[in-house]
């Protein structure tokens, strides 16, 4: 279930009341009217199975009770009342399948913002794979993976194009090369201050690897891979049962193939160079691909869902 606070003007009220009231799976309407200060105005409160969430938030924007009030949305964690029951089976689907298409873009928006700590981490973690790809340590590899604050922009992406909305794709990619360029350029310093005090060193790079030397060598399978990927990381955002991101996260080589490259460029071997940045991609690709693949599939089932709901007298 979810619980919604709505700040309206007293002169909207009665129309988000009947919405609410219409909404198939709402219940606990509480109406206080006056009490909100800034903004002045009435307080309106419901829960709502998690099902209905996303059309019963659409319409309240369709009221532009976003512009005109407020619209608060929070998880309940526990609801003991047989009309919150009786409101979730009323629902059409599943709680657990619904996506919140508002919840979704904002939380991949907050992730997608070029800022300071998003660089921060993601140059930690390819400094931290480019010890790895070295010491050809697959655990470190795995920690830098999960590291990576990566999926956020990807996951951005996808759900920028699904909604087109051109100007947040753009702003998700930026972050997503800008983020992997500034990791990529202070791997490389790094990787040259430790060949300086002798840590690294160019037999380290020319060394077989056999734990580590699938990053820059890209087949069909690291597409397979990030697809796969791809969507469990989508369903894991979407879902209200999201525990498997961090599964996504060590499963794809975005990382690991930013710093190998980044450290072969800085000892000039440009096949490996390469070979990471095709993997780089590869990986980066079949995400997004599969991300917006998934959402759009999301959004054809419950649209579906929505129309047998109202063809049931």
């Amino acid at each position: 279930m979810l619980h919604l606070r709505l700040i309206t003007p007293p002169d909207t009220t009665d129309a988000v009341v009947r919405l609410i009231e219409k909404t198939v799976g709402t219940t606990h309407l509480v109406v206080l009217p006056g009490a909100a200060r800034n903004p002045a105005g009435d307080v309106v409160m419901c829960d709502v199975a998690r099902e209905a969430g996303d059309e019963l938030i659409g319409g309240l924007r369709a009221l532009e009770l976003d512009r005109t009030g407020s619209i608060a949305v929070e998880n309940i964690d526990l609801s003991l009342s047989k009309r919150a029951d009786k409101a979730e089976d009323e629902a059409p689907g599943e709680g657990a399948d619904a996506v919140l298409w508002e919840q979704l873009a904002d939380a991949t928006h907050e992730e997608s913002t070029l800022s300071v700590t998003y660089v921060a981490f993601l140059a930690v973690a390819t400094m931290l794979a480019a010890c790895g790809v070295m010491l050809d340590n697959a655990i470190l590899i795995v920690g830098a993976m999960a590291v990576g604050p990566e999926f956020g922009p990807l996951a951005g992406i996808s759900t920028a194009l699904v909604r087109k909305a051109p100007h947040l794709v753009w702003r998700s990619l930026w972050a997503l090369l800008a983020g992997f360029a500034a990791a990529m350029v202070l791997t490389a310093g790094f990787s040259w201050l430790l060949d300086a005090f002798g840590l690294f060193q160019r037999s380290m790079v020319e060394a077989a690897r056999p734990n580590t030397a699938f990053i820059w060598k890209p087949d069909s399978m690291s597409f397979v891979v990030a697809f796969l990927a791809g969507i469990a990381g989508t369903l894991s955002l979407t879902s209200a049962k999201s525990g498997a991101l961090i599964g996504v996260a060590i499963s794809v080589t975005t990382v690991p193939a930013a710093a190998n490259a980044a450290v072969a460029l800085s000892y000039r071997d440009y096949s490996q160079t390469w070979g990471s940045t095709w993997q780089l991609l590869a990986n980066l690709g079949g995400i997004v691909l599969a991300g917006t693949l998934t959402l759009l599939v999301q959004k054809w089932f419950w649209t579906r869902q929505r129309e047998r709901a109202a063809q049931l007298p």
